[in-house]
This record gives structure tokens, sequence and C-alpha cells, in this order.
């Protein structure tokens, strides 16, 4: 399928599709033309990485982990080295949430001044 159609069945913008392909989460084969060509598989990829994103993964580590996830869902193949990626990252990811509610806090004690 070219680039539209997947854009249409994913919803997601042939620009960012091209993006997902430069970042090596997506692969098209390119016809004689030079059109990107995606198979029917595509749909399901580019759900997985969505669906990664919005975990708050970034590219580099989706990159890592996709070859790793199952099935249609986000269903980990889990190894050691997948776990301790995932683990790095949800600690990391904690540790943004102290920052902000120590911003938040600080935020919130400014407005409490007359």
């Amino acid at each position: 399928m070219l680039i539209g159609e997947l854009s249409r069945r994913t919803g997601v913008s042939s620009r960012l599709l091209r993006y997902y392909e430069a970042q090596g989460l997506l692969d098209a084969e390119r016809g004689s033309n030079g059109y990107r060509d995606y198979t029917a598989d595509s749909v399901a990829a580019v759900r997985k990485v969505r669906a990664l994103l919005a975990a708050g993964l970034s590219t580099e580590v989706i990159r890592s982990v996709l070859p790793c996830v199952r099935g249609e869902g986000v269903r980990f193949a889990w190894c050691e080295e997948i776990r301790s990626v995932l683990d790095r990252e949800l600690a990391a990811m904690d540790a943004r949430i102290e920052d902000l509610r120590n911003s938040r806090a600080a935020l919130a004690c400014y407005l409490e001044q007359p």
C-alpha cells in the first residue's frame, strides 16, 4: 500500500510516517517509481509505535524494544535486556514526575503570597 493509504488506515500523517521510517521504526520497500510501498503488517506496526509513544517512550527506546513486541497489542517477548530498558525508563519517568511535583509545590507557594 502507498503512504497515503497507510495514513488513512492509521490516522497518522504521511509526514509522521516518513519520520517513523527515518527513525527505524517502520519499514517500507521502494517501488521502481521510488514510491514507498508498505505491507499490511505496517498498520499494526504503526499502532504499536503510537502505543509506545503514548506510554512516554522515546523513538530511540521504541526502536530498541519494538522487535520484542508481539501480536496486535503491545505484548513483549520478555528478555532481561528489554525489561532493564523499560525499568530504566520507568525510573526516569518517576524522577520527572517528582521534579514536576516539586515545581508545582514551589509555584503554588508563590501564588499563596500576598
